[in-house]
């Protein structure tokens, strides 16, 4: 393969003007939308709009006049079309970790006599950190186990089975309808993360009688630095899990001021503290960006973007001590790449001063993203050449490349 076959992919790409929906710096291929998604262009006129008239002109009466009271439910219902789960199911709020963990003290709630979760061994880290962190308070005991052996640990006194969807150093996939299905049939609750799925891979929550789900709205939906989660609990659980954030937002009448706590008998439950409207407002823009495209296009398009990635790097960095970490078929795994290298921290240092930015996971993982809406197959091409030319010069060993920012 030539870089022209690479661009006459492109010119054949569905998604070819969808990069425009996107502020991108000239010069630079960007590989992490799966840590940060870029900002769409959109954002720009809607905070301009929310900060010089709802904010600075309407003040407090925007929580009537422009619906900011409706908006958690509101984006909600919109990222619920690209997670497979009804409107009514899903509600931004707060962050993946205090999700995660409202979401499995609920489910130790509707378990009640069952005092046991497990986990994979290797899940992202803040993941098992919150669940420890629970299972202490709780009482309950936690069982973090290696890929192979989670489905066998569901027992009788199992309440919960936690799992990342797409591994977010791997991007390895789970079946997940097979192991809700196990889960169930042990009588135990499956609670998913879909942190690295949401706008990249197919899901069907429903389809997969799922139980619960949280997930972060920085990364593949392009929500900004910090942008608020959004959770989901299946309608059937609704109005008997409870939570340990009790706020006034997850009040059946919040505005009635009563003075004892009656939660709300929906989704709203799930809510806490004031809604964070800047931020669930750039949100809007990330996630309106993907109902704007098919999610066939954008699901064929990231298959090939990371199969091309793989086999370019396999061929044209062959002998530079890279190895490729998680599957190799691109139907079982998401939307970003990860090679092990002895120097990965260093590699991913050197390339970023060429312009191409991916990021660096202990203890050795390069990790690179490819997010179908704004990259294309030549960008790949690009990226595996200064990839070459890097390992080639090892330029990664000069020593400003080796020392430890802050963020990897």
């Amino acid at each position: 393969m030539i870089r022209a076959d690479a661009e006459a992919l492109d010119r054949d790409d569905p998604l070819r003007r969808s990069r425009e929906l996107f502020e991108l710096p000239k010069g630079v291929i960007y590989l992490d939308g799966n840590s940060l998604g870029p900002i769409p262009r959109s954002v720009y006129p809607t905070m301009e709009d929310l900060l010089l008239r709802q904010w600075g002109q309407d003040l407090i009466t925007s929580w009537n006049k422009a619906g900011w009271i409706e908006a958690p439910q509101r984006v909600g219902g919109k990222i619920a079309r690209l997670i497979g789960a009804r409107a009514t199911e899903v509600v931004v709020a707060d962050s993946t970790s205090v999700n995660l963990y409202k979401l499995a003290a609920g489910a130790l709630s509707l378990r009640p006599g069952r005092r046991k979760i497990v986990t994979e061994a290797g899940n992202f880290h803040t993941d098992v950190y919150v669940l420890e962190g629970l299972a202490r308070l709780a009482g309950a005991t936690l069982e973090v186990l290696p890929r192979a052996e989670v489905l066998g640990a569901i027992g009788d006194d199992t309440a919960l089975v936690m799992l990342t969807h797409v591994h977010y150093a791997t991007a390895e996939v789970w079946d997940m309808a097979a192991v809700t299905a196990a889960a169930h049939d042990r009588g135990a609750l499956m609670l998913w993360d879909l942190s690295h799925t949401a706008g990249a891979v197919g899901c069907d929550l429903n389809g997969a009688r799922a139980d619960l789900a949280v997930g972060c709205g920085y990364k593949h939906l392009n929500g900004g630095p910090g942008a608020p989660a959004f959770l989901y609990v299946a309608e059937r659980h609704q109005g008997a899990i409870a939570t340990p954030l009790s706020g006034w937002m997850g009040h059946a009448a919040p505005f009635a001021f009563e003075p004892r706590y009656s939660p709300a008998p929906d989704i709203r439950a799930q809510l806490c503290g004031t809604p964070p409207i800047l931020g669930i407002a750039a949100l809007e823009c990330g996630v309106d960006t993907h109902l704007s495209v098919t999610p066939q296009a954008v699901a064929a398009k990231g298959r090939s973007l990371c199969d091309l990635f793989i086999r370019l790097v396999e061929d044209r960095c062959a002998g530079y001590g890279l190895t490729l970490v998680g599957p190799r078929d691109v139907a079982r795994r998401g939307l970003h790449v990860s090679f092990a290298h002895a120097d990965g921290y260093a590699l991913v240092q050197a390339l970023i001063a060429r312009g191409v930015i991916g990021d660096f996971r202990d203890p050795d993982i390069c990790r690179f993203g490819f997010t179908p809406l704004y990259l294309g197959h030549a960008e790949v091409w690009d990226a595996v050449e200064i990839l070459r030319e890097v390992l080639a010069s090892r330029a990664f060993e000069r020593p400003e490349f080796r020392t430890r920012a802050a963020v990897t």
